[in-house]
């Protein structure tokens, strides 16, 4: 029985969350997982880009909606901040200080990640003067810039940055 209640319940629940102002936005899906009766089962929750919108411009962040010509879905479009890493002017440190600086540039990568400020990040794979990327989701130029140089990296002179706003569809993932 518990097992048709909580599709029921969620129906429901989104049912009468529904906007009823009429909109051509299509629904954005996130998957949650939930565990009934010690099974997890994912589920579906659809917030409107209309909603997913508002709810950004509410938090300071830049967007605008595109219809995609091909499949006439609405597009929601955010603003981001990607950060070049380039190769700095300081790098004479010794092998031990170098490898402590690159572990907590690590930790404060992953910190970035966990407090939801950055999105991915990675090295390039030359040994080219831009080392590395950082893609920042936060609302403002400022604090893009103020965490990327909160890097023990930088800080050190090991690493410069370079910013740029930087568009993407919210919600896409790579592939």
């Amino acid at each position: 029985m518990k097992q048709f209640i909580l599709p029921i319940f969620l129906f429901l629940f989104i049912w009468s969350c529904k906007d009823n102002a009429q909109t051509s936005d299509k629904p954005l899906k996130d998957i949650i997982t939930e565990e009934v009766d010690n099974t997890e089962v994912e589920i579906e929750i659809e917030q409107s880009i209309k909603a997913l919108k508002k709810e950004l411009t509410e938090q300071g962040f830049q967007t605008f909606n595109y219809i995609d010509e091909k499949t006439q879905d609405t597009i929601l479009m955010q603003q981001y901040f990607i950060a070049f890493l380039k190769r700095g002017t300081i790098r004479n440190q010794n092998e031990e200080e170098a490898n402590r600086l690159q572990n907590e540039h690590l930790a404060h990568l992953s910190k970035m990640y966990e407090l939801g400020y950055a999105d991915i990040s990675g090295p390039f794979g030359d040994d080219g003067d831009i080392r590395g990327i950082t893609i920042y989701n936060v609302p403002t130029l400022k604090m893009a810039d103020s965490l990327a140089n909160a890097d023990p990296m930088v800080k050190a002179g090991r690493l410069q940055i370079e910013i740029h706003p930087w568009w993407a569809a919210k919600g896409v993932s790579l592939r």
